[in-house]
């Protein structure tokens, strides 16, 4: 029984592991493309030979901006199913140490109220963002009946807005919550171009502000 859940673990923290990488990919951070590509069987001899459970630690990985300088991001999963103070005083360690200015913590059941807070007060330092793993089972932005969607940089967002003559308050909005904005991590004001399908006008482009 103990290989069965062993097994069972190792896949699904595969697939955790997959979305978690392209999620980084997918906000501009350079991700090598073997990562993305990786195959159960090659996730399981690297970092579960012989059958034994995944050790944490050795699936966090940190990626640089593409574009931006001094621009990385740390992901971190929590070796504790609840996450509490312990883990997050790690977790920032590892930020302030690497000089990390984001960071993702992945954890597996919940958070105590206590950490939650670690993040709300350490915002002015670091954008830590939380993510459970069941969240990152499944990349929703692969979703059949999901569009496409595109952060626009400030400069095409105030190009937007000068061409249309609008303020961004006019735009149609997406809360900050919405599944596509927390995996894109979406910021208050950012604008985010949304391009669909369409059967009679081929493809259909809309924008939608963050709140």
């Amino acid at each position: 029984m103990q290989g069965d859940d062993n097994e069972r673990e190792v896949a699904r923290l595969f697939r955790v592991s997959r979305t978690a990488h392209q999620l980084v990919r997918d906000r501009g951070y350079a991700i090598a493309e073997e990562e993305i590509k990786m195959s159960l069987e090659d996730f399981r001899q690297q970092y579960a030979a012989g059958g034994t459970a995944i050790d944490k630690a050795k699936i966090n990985f940190s990626a640089q901006h593409s574009e931006v300088e001094r621009d990385s991001i740390f992901v971190f999963y929590a070796e504790e199913a609840s996450v509490g103070i312990k883990t997050m005083r790690k977790f920032i360690d590892i930020l302030e140490s690497q000089k990390f200015p984001r960071g993702i913590l992945i954890y597996k059941t919940s958070m105590t109220p206590s950490a939650n807070k670690v993040i709300t007060a350490m915002s002015s330092q670091f954008q830590i963002e939380a993510f459970q793993e069941s969240e990152l089972l499944v990349n929703i932005t692969e979703h059949i009946l999901v569009p496409q969607h595109e952060v626009l940089k400030p400069e095409q967002k105030k190009e937007l807005l000068q061409r249309y003559r609008l303020k961004d308050t006019q735009l149609p909005r997406i809360q900050l919550h919405d599944p596509v904005a927390r995996y894109y991590g979406l910021k208050r004001g950012q604008v985010v171009k949304i391009t669909r399908e369409s059967e009679t006008a081929g493809r259909y482009v809309s924008y939608r502000l963050c709140l």
